[in-house]
């Protein structure tokens, strides 16, 4: 069949890929003088076809038809070669049995690396390839010619989907729900506090709770070409060129008051102990000094480090940790004004240099405390449980 355009429709069967085995094989047959014909047209289809013939050509060269060509390359596409190469055995297929199927879901729930191959996981025809090598002497007769889609329909019965991998994180905290308790606790009381009048007193009022991260920022980029300004008529967006410089990587530590929606930022090079020190220097700065600062954080080695304690043990009673449990910094408050960062002023950020960089940050920070937010936690269904 021919198109419009005077072109062949382009197959869309998939290449039949060989191993070295495979290919003397077929040399050998095709070119046989004592196999019978039937074998050695077979063997030439196959031949050509992964030489990347069409089917037309293959039709002409080996003199049979459509239907018997598309029959054997379709064969040998879902079931090998050599099944490629032999009649289907009429009269009654053996029945599969539940110990074959129970067979082809052990070696799905398996690795492939187990029986000594290169992958780590099953492809679904590599499966389908493996059942059929080693069906018979498993015994499990039955399975010795099944095609991928045998193989498949086997699997969707559990359902399996062992080409497929989804990822999970373990908890390694045997304190995390204790902890979230207490993060959640932290949580509910600021927003009683945020409730009562600013002339209030009490013990409450002479806390401060702030909650500390750093994020840090992939590389501080810069243009190889001048950005272009949307043109009316011309050009509709923000033309910039593909290629850019690298300027190097920094890190934002930032708090957030929970109260005000105040923030208190830094943007260094690197996050360590002193530069997480000069951040709660930098908070003892800012609050009334007979308050008491309330820091939800995680255990990064910068908050908990000898360097770090010297420090704190200098400012008794100043500050107050509350820790996230491993593997729940989502439950930092503080998380969200990184993302609101991500989505304004370090969206598409380019700049001339790091020190740029640094100041267009803290632009940024200020801008933010122009007009804060107060950023709230609102789900305490786990306080209920």
């Amino acid at each position: 069949m021919c198109y419009a355009n005077g072109m062949a429709r382009k197959s869309t069967r998939s290449k039949l890929v060989l191993t070295l085995e495979e290919i003397t094989l077929l040399d050998q047959l095709r070119r046989s003088r004592t196999a019978s014909q039937r074998d050695v047209q077979r063997a030439q289809v196959l031949w050509l076809y992964h030489a990347g013939e069409n089917i037309a050509a293959i039709m002409k060269a080996v003199g049979m038809t459509r239907k018997s060509v598309s029959k054997w390359i379709n064969k040998a596409l879902t079931m090998g070669v050599s099944a490629g190469l032999r009649d289907t055995p009429h009269g009654r297929t053996p029945t599969r049995t539940e110990e074959a199927k129970a067979w082809v879901v052990h070696l799905a729930c398996s690795k492939p690396k187990d029986f000594g191959y290169a992958a780590e996981v099953w492809s679904r025809q590599a499966l389908a390839q493996h059942v059929r090598k080693h069906a018979k002497a498993q015994g499990h007769p039955s399975l010795a010619q099944a095609s991928k889609a045998t193989v498949q329909r086997i699997l969707a019965d559990q359902p399996l989907q062992p080409h497929k991998v989804t990822y999970y994180l373990q908890r390694r905290d045997p304190a995390f729900e204790s902890k979230m308790r207490d993060i959640l606790v932290v949580y509910q009381e600021v927003a009683l506090q945020n409730e009562e009048p600013p002339t209030s007193t009490g013990a409450t009022d002479k806390v401060i709770t702030v909650s500390v991260d750093e994020k840090p920022v992939a590389e501080a980029s810069a243009n190889t070409a001048p950005d272009l300004p949307p043109m009316a008529g011309e050009q509709p967006t923000l033309a910039r060129a593909h290629e850019y410089k690298r300027l190097g990587t920094c890190s934002i530590l930032a708090a957030l008051d929970l109260h005000t929606g105040h923030v208190t930022a830094r943007v260094e090079r690197r996050h360590r102990s002193r530069e997480f020190i000069a951040l709660l220097k930098d908070l003892d700065a800012y609050y009334p000094s007979d308050y008491t600062i309330r820091i939800v954080l995680d255990n990064h080695s910068a908050h908990i480090s000898k360097e770090t304690q010297a420090f704190l043990a200098t400012r008794p009673n100043r500050f107050k940790y509350v820790h996230t449990p491993t593997h729940g910094s989502w439950l930092n408050i503080v998380e969200t004004l990184f993302g609101k960062m991500a989505r304004t002023f370090l969206r598409h950020i380019r700049v001339g240099s790091w020190e740029e960089l640094r100041d267009r940050i803290l632009k940024g920070v200020a801008e933010i405390n122009e007009a804060p937010v107060v950023h709230r936690w609102k789900k305490f269904e786990a306080l209920s449980a």
